[in-house]
C-alpha cells in the first residue's frame, strides 16, 4: 500500500439547505460571502453551491431528488452542517489506508464530485457523530 500522509487540510464545510435560492442569499448578502459557483453533482442527487469565506470553502447542499442523501439527512435532522471535507492527495490511497485501519468507509472507491473531484466518505460512527469525506481536488 502506499504510503498514507495526514489530510492536506479542511476543504470545505458542507451545509444541507433545503432550497439553494432562499439560503443563498443569507450567505452572499447577509454574511458577504463570494458565490464561486453552482454545480449538480448526479451521482450524489444534489445541487451544491460553492461559496467563500476568505479563502475557506462553504459549500451549501440541495438535495434535487427525495431520495439524495441531503434529502433523508434533511428529513431526519433538518438543515445545518452535514459534513466536513478533508482534502488528501491520493482518495483511494486515504480509502485504502482508513478501511487497513478498520474505519467504517460509505465508499470503497472515490465517486465523482463537483469540479472534478473525486470523493470518499467515512461513516458517521468512526468520527462520534462526524460525517467525513475525503476531497482528492485537481484544482488545489
Amino acid at each position: 500500500m502506499a504510503s498514507d500522509p495526514a489530510v492536506a487540510g479542511l476543504h470545505h464545510i458542507g451545509i444541507a439547505v433545503r432550497s439553494l435560492a432562499e439560503a443563498l442569499p443569507r450567505w452572499t448578502d447577509g454574511l458577504g460571502l463570494v458565490l464561486q459557483s453552482v454545480d449538480e453533482v448526479p451521482t450524489e442527487k444534489v445541487k451544491v453551491a460553492v461559496l467563500l469565506a476568505g479563502t475557506q470553502r462553504i459549500e451549501l447542499l440541495e438535495p434535487t431528488s427525495p431520495d439524495s442523501p441531503i434529502a433523508v439527512f434533511l428529513d431526519k435532522r433538518g438543515p445545518g452542517i452535514h459534513h466536513l471535507a478533508f482534502q488528501v492527495g491520493d482518495c483511494q490511497v486515504k480509502i485504502d489506508a482508513m478501511t487497513a485501519l478498520g474505519a467504517p468507509m460509505l465508499n470503497q472507491k472515490p465517486n465523482p464530485g463537483a469540479h472534478g473531484c473525486k470523493v470518499a466518505f467515512v461513516h458517521p460512527k468512526y468520527l462520534g457523530g462526524v460525517l467525513a469525506e475525503f476531497v482528492e481536488d485537481p484544482h488545489p
